[in-house]
């Protein structure tokens, strides 16, 4: 069988003018970028702003294991199983990272026969945005340190939290670093680190904006640092967000793209959802649902994590809901949270008690989901060695918990391996005519409130500890009048707890809060949790030593 980098670089292309011509985009509302990539301008809102909206289908999965489930195949074979069954379908997918592509994923844009294509341009330096997103961050760096170099007017306490830099790119020795060293031509020394791009909040910012003007906004109202006194300093208090803007100018338009089976692919913004709120921008998802009945867009990793955060943070801010949820289970994955190692899980017909006893993960998911009331089914990714006992196992599971359930095989069938699925999602969305507005939480609760309600809702805790620089800081964000903001927890996405090595649906743990910090421009608290790092590491042997180039330009080894 052909791998999926073959798979992707033997597909046939359709020129961009083919999707302009599909969705009905004129020249004005379309800057090309080659022949088979271009960004949409936001004047499209505009000039569909009287038609209605189609369905948004939420994808989302249950606890990931180290094979990974398949989330962003499913995304891509549901939007082409849609296709197949006759509806105008668009899938909105987040940006890959260069960090996670060259250390254990090895490329994000899904794989076999349900890719989204040019898969090598999209997974390396696509159209810029990223390194857009580094180059404001960076830059906002570079002015706060050049303020404290020619005087320090705005009186920035060195001492204190000062904004960082940034990298795309997994590098633990950037973690904690000090500048300005060698001497008083080069600055004042202090303490800093990096965060790797998709960690920023520039790129939350990027991801939640609604327009230009948003963005200029939430980037002015980003916090620097802090005064003599405690008090806040803004982005826009330097003269920096105008600037900022200008570097985002082209980054904010969303990315077309197309999968194998030529269904248009929105390609968009990439914040991480162990981190931060995990999804494709606003914007893209606004634009997808003017020009299709259906579109399909993801949550990273868990449930708990990016569905939680979608609802919580994403559709308050959007003004949309999704008509439907998909959570993406495998046999695989249901072995792994059972108690066996990750190679034992891969046996195919083996192991069938360790998968009915990892069903306690996929149950924790569904009900954590049907606290927001919206339909849901399961998606069992299937691969060709898994048993038909073991897929039964699983049918058979939610049909006792009343949630529909259907496996698909995207990644060897493309979308005619996804019809069933296609077929039971629609119907599910299209009978949700008046989707729920439930959130987990009241804004207008306490910080420590909305972190317990999260962390007892969706985790499963029976105790929140919070450490001493997380209530110090509660109490500084609660007074400075950021109390009312939604939570974005950072926590690892291996477990429902803090703790990676907690399989299964671990209950009554103890939660530990490490810290918490403001995002003020996205508009969001970030609660970090355990040993949860916003500059992840490489492995021992990253995805990177298996890649390579040949002199006719032809990379291998990009998964």
């Amino acid at each position: 069988m052909k791998s999926s980098i073959e798979i992707a670089q033997n597909a046939e292309m359709k020129h961009m003018r083919h999707f302009m011509a599909a969705l009905n985009l004129e020249e004005e509302n379309f800057e090309f970028y080659g022949k088979y990539t271009g960004k949409i301008r936001l004047n499209v809102l505009d000039k569909f702003k009287d038609k209605p909206d189609g369905k948004l289908i939420l994808v989302t999965a249950m606890t990931p294991t180290p094979s990974g489930e398949g989330k962003t195949l499913t995304s891509i074979g549901l939007s082409q199983g849609i296709q197949k069954i006759g509806h105008k379908a668009l899938v909105a997918l987040r940006e890959p990272s260069l960090g996670p592509v060259f250390g254990i994923k090895g490329g994000a844009a899904g794989g076999g026969w349900s890719q989204v294509i040019p898969m090598e341009r999209i997974n390396l330096h696509f159209n810029g945005d990223i390194h857009a997103v580094g180059a404001a961050h960076n830059l906002l760096a570079a002015m706060l340190d050049n303020h404290i170099f020619k005087g320090n007017e705005l009186e920035f306490d060195v001492t204190n939290t000062l904004w960082n830099r940034s990298i795309d790119m997994n590098d633990r020795a950037l973690r904690k670093i000090v500048v300005g060293l060698g001497g008083r031509f080069n600055g004042i020394p202090r303490e800093s680190g990096f965060i790797i791009t998709a960690a920023s909040e520039i790129m939350a910012i990027l991801a939640l904006s609604s327009s230009r003007t948003d963005l200029k906004k939430r980037l002015g109202n980003i916090i620097v640092g802090y005064n003599m006194k405690g008090e806040a300093i803004l982005a826009k208090q330097l003269h920096a967000h105008e600037a900022l803007a200008v570097i985002l100018n082209e980054a904010i338009m969303p990315n077309l793209v197309q999968t194998i089976e030529h269904v248009p692919a929105l390609v968009h913004a990439g914040p991480f959802a162990n981190i931060a709120h995990g999804t494709s921008s606003i914007i893209a998802n606004r634009i997808g649902l003017k020009l299709a009945d259906f579109v399909v867009t993801e949550a990273g990793f868990g449930a708990d994590l990016g569905a939680e955060k979608f609802f919580n943070i994403v559709c308050p801010v959007a003004g949309i809901w999704p008509s439907a949820v998909v959570l993406v289970a495998t046999c695989k994955a249901l072995k792994y949270h059972g108690g066996v190692s990750v190679d034992e899980a891969k046996e195919g017909g083996k192991h069938l008690d360790a998968l009915k006893n990892g069903l306690v993960n996929l149950e924790a998911h569904i009900k954590n989901l049907k606290q927001f009331e919206t339909p849901i089914i399961v998606a069992v990714n299937q691969f060709m060695d898994d048993d038909l006992n073991e897929i039964n196992e699983i049918v058979q599971f939610c049909e006792k918990l009343g949630v529909e359930c259907a496996p698909h095989e995207a990644f060897a069938k493309g979308g005619d391996g996804v019809k069933t699925l296609a077929e039971k999602t629609v119907k599910l969305a299209s009978d949700n005519q008046h989707p729920a507005t439930i959130r987990l939480y009241n804004n207008k609760a306490s910080i420590k409130e909305k972190i317990t309600q999260v962390a007892t809702k969706m985790y499963g805790a029976g105790v929140v500890y919070f450490d001493k620089i997380a209530l110090k800081h509660i109490d500084l964000y609660t007074k400075l009048g950021y109390g009312n903001l939604p939570v974005c927890i950072a926590k690892t996405q291996s477990s429902f707890s803090d703790n990676p090595l907690l399989r299964g649906a671990p209950k009554d743990h103890t939660f530990t809060i490490t810290d918490v910090q403001l995002s003020a421009g996205a508009g969001f608290l970030v609660v970090i949790c355990g040993n949860m790092m916003l500059m992840p590491g490489l492995p021992k042997n990253p995805a990177a030593m298996n890649m390579s180039v040949n002199d006719e330009g032809e990379i291998s080894g990009l998964f």
